[in-house]
């Protein structure tokens, strides 16, 4: 669920001040059949154990689409001795993911639940020489794949920026019509038992602004590191959930 929410933010941070961007109908359709043409093939993957963290650029991780900026990252990892289960228990809990994910989780309310699928409303805070807060709305498929296996289905279906968060003028800019930096943000998550312990694999498929003009230069290094550095936090902040509640639950 959570995971590449600060993906590439700070390229555009650092220049202080950045123009306005909208959301155009060629970017948002460009996502839409990536992220569809993904899902299509997810089901046929085979996992191997890396035993350690990994995390890797597909198709380069970062290419210009109409008007924007698509990515897509993919990390995995091996957390020894947990269940399938116990992840299924941990991507659904809804009122602890602020627990785990801090600091960049602030909060998150469950909306509605129907059997595997709920709706959640997160937001998201990411401090690199400003602070951008997000509202992002998910519809989340959490699935078990028999006794050993599962995995977890996060579409993004609103993403807005905030104003003056946690103050009286709080506002929400209109959806598409903001900075820009995430307009779009889908994580596949992936699990299986295997020899000493649970492999767990997180892809993230996010949509953002183009680099400013005149940025490119510096913006680019920052986009090739935010991702990884996204991953491996999310990675290792859900190792250790999973590590926390199993010490709760044998005490």
């Amino acid at each position: 669920m959570p995971n590449t929410a600060n993906l590439i933010f700070a390229a555009f941070l650092i220049s202080g001040s950045v123009s306005a961007a909208r959301l155009s109908p060629a970017a948002s359709r460009a996502f839409q059949e990536y992220a569809a043409n993904f899902e299509a093939r997810i089901t046929q993957r085979n996992y191997t154990p890396v035993g350690s963290l990994r995390i890797e650029p597909v198709h380069g991780g970062t290419w210009p689409v109409p008007d924007a900026l698509l990515h897509d990252w993919r990390g995995s990892t091996v957390a020894p001795d947990v269940s399938a289960a116990e992840m299924l228990a941990l991507l659904r809990d809804c009122r602890d993911l602020p627990k785990w994910y801090a600091p960049e989780v602030q909060s998150c309310t469950l909306l509605a639940r129907q059997g595997d699928v709920s709706r959640v409303l997160i937001r998201f805070q990411k401090r690199n020489v400003a602070v951008v807060t997000l509202d992002a709305e998910y519809e989340v498929t959490t699935h078990a794949l028999g006794p050993h296996a599962g995995y977890e289905r996060s579409v993004s279906t609103h993403i807005w920026e905030i104003d003056n968060p946690g103050t009286p003028r709080e506002r929400r800019r209109p959806e598409g019509n903001d900075d820009g930096f995430l307009w779009r943000l889908n994580s596949y998550w992936t699990f299986a038992e295997v020899s000493g312990g649970l492999l767990i694999e997180c892809e993230a498929v996010s949509l953002t602004r183009d680099v400013p003009t005149g940025l490119n230069w510096l913006a680019a290094p920052i986009i090739a590191q935010l991702p990884r550095q996204s991953l491996e936090f999310t990675l290792n902040a859900t190792a250790k959930a999973l590590l926390a509640n199993r010490k709760e639950t044998h005490r």
